[in-house]
């Protein structure tokens, strides 16, 4: 678990994760569950939203991607906003928790230059 402690200034998406992880993880658990029961799974593996832009998600207030959320509260991480969640699969309406990872804006950009070169292996996911 990667919860910030409390006298460590937060930026307000790591605040906002924290303050969910530390006292609302039930019910942050249960809007994930739910949002997934709500994808379809392709060919690929991917869960994808019903939706033709990535989904968002509120809760308590606020709003953020759906897979940011669903990586943030399935792995306890209270993300700021210069950490990103990644697709594996680089499919964004994707919310399969095991097509996510975390990492930096230059991870992200790697990324995207790797699939535009080579592609997405599948079998990798």
């Amino acid at each position: 678990m990667k919860l910030t402690p409390p006298n460590v200034l937060m930026d307000p998406s790591q605040a906002w994760y924290n303050d969910i992880i530390a006292n609302h993880y039930d019910e942050a658990d249960k809007v994930v569950q739910a949002l997934l029961d709500t994808t379809e799974t392709d060919a690929n593996g991917c869960m994808v939203t019903p939706t033709v832009e990535p989904r968002k998600v509120r809760f308590r207030g606020q709003q953020d991607r759906a897979y940011r959320f669903v990586y943030c509260i399935l792995h306890r991480f209270a993300a700021t906003r210069d950490q990103v969640v990644r697709h594996r699969c680089h499919n964004r309406r994707c919310v399969n928790p095991d097509h996510l990872i975390e990492g930096s804006r230059a991870d992200n950009v790697r990324d995207e230059r790797d699939r535009k070169a080579s592609g997405v292996d599948y079998r990798l996911l």
